[in-house]
């Protein structure tokens, strides 16, 4: 057995050096997409491959003389061994010069290591977690970070007088992340948490959170929930179980009012405070731009959230670095015409960082609103240059 080991590994590694050769010649640069495509989370791949098809929809499928493809990977869900597999076959079978996508953290650092042994740049254009630039020297993140929207909300919370708070999380990466960096900035800022619950990722009943929340008797209950459905089955139990008639505001990150379901989620969220880096709301000529390029890519059914416009911007990094390199997909020049690249978003003006890697960006304080008979996230304040206060 330990023979047979040794042989795999062998195979493996031999594989993935000979995947890590210097493609100078071809014509073709082939980008793995790794994603969620189907259950719960079936959202976050379409989303962010939505994003990458309006950048080629706006700006050609050539760059520097190579013919973009996208390969397309379903992880099902937060699935680790799943998403290393698909990597390793992306890498091996299909030899892709890129790994991108990747909408949950789970997924994400599973497939740091293969991307560190084969040497392939990777684009993480939603997944969350801090930590993941530093599990790979080819990791550049394009997306955000949670403690990198969180520690803002906490300050503004705390500067409009809200001085008492009760966290609700969910239980992973992500979660962990935004619960310290809100409980951090919130009492070093003056105020007082008075609890707090981690609800499971997957099927998480909010009836008994939510009514432990409410009987703590906060002035706020802040909040960070994975994008998606959860979101319009929290709003649902926070109505039905009366807080906002016990006077209980509700804080959280953009998360929750994702663009693609808020209207789903109704009156209920009208007024609800958050802090996030995208809103499809966002006023400037770039976003306006975003937006007619997805309706053109994908139609008009569904609006993009703050995936696709990372889907977007990490298209347009993959762009600007093959410019750089002059179609070269050696790792190591992709990974150093990545460090300080700026780009202008249709979020704003954004760079990856040259030390960590991670993406440097305004967060915008914004309020749920009816605009022309939708609801969306108006922004009315922002911070700027916010780096991940997590490294």
């Amino acid at each position: 057995m330990k023979l047979r080991h040794t042989l795999g590994a062998l195979v493996t590694a031999a594989a993935f050096s000979l995947a890590a050769t210097p493609a100078f010649a071809q014509s073709t640069v082939k980008l793995g997409l790794i994603a969620e495509f189907s259950g719960p989370f079936a959202e976050y791949g379409q989303q962010i491959h939505g994003g990458m098809k309006a950048y080629m929809k706006q700006h050609g499928d050539t760059v520097a003389g190579k013919k973009i493809e996208i390969i397309q990977k379903d992880t099902t869900g937060p699935s680790p061994d799943i998403a290393k597999r698909l990597a390793g076959d992306l890498i091996t079978r299909d030899k892709v010069d890129f790994l991108v996508g990747f909408g949950l953290t789970p997924n994400a650092l599973a497939v740091a290591p293969v991307a560190t042994q084969a040497k392939k740049p990777m684009i993480v254009m939603n997944a969350a977690t801090s930590i993941i630039t530093t599990k790979s020297p080819y990791i550049a993140r394009v997306s955000m970070t949670l403690p990198q929207v969180t520690e803002p909300l906490a300050q503004w919370a705390f500067k409009n007088g809200i001085k008492k708070v009760y966290t609700v999380i969910s239980d992973y990466g992500p979660g962990l992340d935004a619960e310290a960096a809100f409980t951090k900035a919130f009492k070093a800022a003056g105020g007082e948490i008075v609890g707090g619950v981690r609800v499971p990722l997957q099927n998480p009943e909010f009836a008994p959170f939510v009514q432990r929340a409410k009987d703590a008797k906060p002035e706020a209950v802040f909040l960070f929930l994975p994008a998606g459905e959860q979101g319009i089955a929290f709003m649902k139990t926070y109505k039905e179980r009366g807080l906002a008639e016990a006077g209980i505001k509700l804080i959280a990150t953009g998360d929750i009012t994702d663009d693609g379901v808020l209207d789903a989620m109704g009156d209920p969220t009208l007024g609800l405070t958050t802090s996030f880096h995208y809103s499809a709301a966002h006023d400037s000529a770039e976003n306006k731009a975003f937006l007619k390029a997805y309706a053109d890519a994908n139609g008009t059914q569904k609006r993009p959230n703050f995936m696709a416009a990372a889907g977007y911007d990490g298209m347009a990094a993959i762009y600007e670095s093959l410019k750089k390199t002059k179609g070269s997909v050696d790792a190591d020049a992709i990974m150093g015409a990545l460090k300080g690249m700026k780009i202008m978003s249709p979020r704003g003006p954004i760079t990856i960082d040259a030390d960590t890697r991670d993406v440097v960006q305004t967060i915008y304080i914004r309020k749920v609103e009816r605009v022309n008979g939708g609801l969306y996230n108006v922004e009315f304040d922002k911070i700027a240059d916010v780096k991940d206060p997590g490294k």
